[in-house]
């Protein structure tokens, strides 16, 4: 991303959410249009996901999916310089006494957050009540874009923004210390710290963090689902009650239990999901690529 690009942003974040979120999606369609490789992924994910649906389905369901992210990227700039106020009105949050009370016993606590694709916009929301620690992948290659991202996602509370490097200690300390994690575990990082489990049926490689982190900590894993509302209505940040009986011995068993999570919820907004992401990239050994 250039200064210019920054500049646009910045412009567009004075406009009223429903004309924004009109030209979001008036986005994503021209990305459904020219961004092939992209559009190759979302594709490839939805026939692999979702076998029952003919041709005219999927396609429509990728058109969907475009559109919110067309309005994702372009209501990025309210995380960047909207006032807490505007976030506050925009982004309701549902479940938040929950992690409070868990706080207050003194109970370590995992916000469980898949990809959706108001993911950035309710962890922006989570800073305004709580002070969290997170894991931030630096963008190397875009400076202007990791200074930007960095500063929306740090500029309310004190938040603790760790690399991934940084490891399991880190996290640890800071969950025992009283910070909720915003723990974003769904997408693949490859063969180390994985194992393949299955994701709407399909193999996944799928990092077995989160048991592991729970156990080590002693936290409480408890579901947030950020979900974007049709036009100007903004979103919803939903914090559910905590698993019962998790960790288990089994940490296979364990991480199959968050995919089936996961794929649960994204049955109920199949649009929403990371589909732009190669979610099934690693391969079991002697498996063909699939992207």
């Amino acid at each position: 991303m250039s200064r210019l690009g920054v500049a646009v942003f910045w412009l567009l974040h004075w406009l009223p959410l429903a004309v924004l979120a009109r030209l979001g999606e008036a986005l994503g369609l021209l990305l459904h249009v020219f961004a092939l490789p992209r559009r190759h992924v979302v594709d490839t994910n939805l026939k692999l996901c979702f076998p029952e649906l003919d041709a005219r389905q999927r396609r429509q369901l990728s058109r969907r999916h475009f559109r919110t992210v067309g309005r994702s990227l372009l209501e990025r700039g309210l995380l960047w310089w909207g006032s807490r106020e505007r976030l506050e009105r925009i982004v309701r949050i549902e479940g938040g006494d929950r992690v409070r009370a868990l706080q207050a016993a003194g109970t370590p606590v995992i916000l469980l957050a898949p990809h959706f694709v108001g993911l950035d916009m309710g962890g922006t929301r989570v800073t305004m009540d709580f002070d969290i620690v997170s894991v931030y992948a630096r963008q190397k290659k875009n400076p202007v874009l990791d200074r930007w991202l960095y500063h929306g996602r740090s500029r309310f509370g004190d938040q603790l923004l760790l690399a991934r490097q940084d490891g399991v200690r880190s996290s640890v300390k800071a969950m025992k210390a009283g910070r909720p994690f915003y723990y974003l575990p769904d997408m693949d990082y490859g063969r180390r710290d994985a194992i393949f489990v299955p994701f709407f049926g399909v193999p996944a490689a799928t990092i077995t963090g989160l048991p592991r982190l729970a156990r080590v900590a002693g936290a409480a894993v408890l579901p947030c689902v950020t979900k974007m509302l049709p036009g100007g209505a903004g979103y919803v940040v939903e914090i559910g009650e905590a698993w019962s009986d998790f960790p288990s011995a089994d940490v296979e068993a364990d991480t199959l239990r968050m995919n089936e999570w996961i794929e649960s919820v994204v049955r109920t907004m199949p649009e929403q999901y990371y589909w732009v992401h190669r979610r099934f990239k690693t391969r079991p050994v002697g498996e063909a690529k699939l992207y």
